[in-house]
């Protein structure tokens, strides 16, 4: 059994050799200008992407604004809900904090 063995090991099995040449494997000018147009439309992609969430991420802040704004509170910089018309009457100096139409 060993020299079986022995036999089968020491046997080279042959190698499939190619009949096509490597140039005609290759994917050549055609096969890169089908990768930039890939690579062009990812880049191209992520542009607009990046700028759809963006712009949703800017519409829900505004829409927070305005829906506290609405409810009669506000939000400072750091996102801490004020009394606007409250703090516009005292940077104001004014006495009536909910009327804005008088002012003179």
């Amino acid at each position: 059994m060993s020299t079986i063995a022995a036999a089968l090991a020491a046997t080279p099995s042959p190698s499939p050799t190619s009949t096509v040449p490597d140039v005609d494997v290759t994917p050549g000018v055609a096969g890169f200008i089908a990768i930039a147009v890939v690579a062009i439309v990812t880049i191209l992609l992520v542009i607009d992407m990046t700028r759809r969430i963006r712009r949703t991420r800017y519409r829900a802040e505004i829409r927070e604004r305005l829906e506290a704004e609405a409810n009669g509170t506000a939000e400072d910089a750091d996102g801490v809900a004020t009394d606007e018309p409250a703090r516009r009457a005292a940077e104001d100096g004014r006495a009536d904090v909910g009327d804005d139409t008088e002012r003179g």
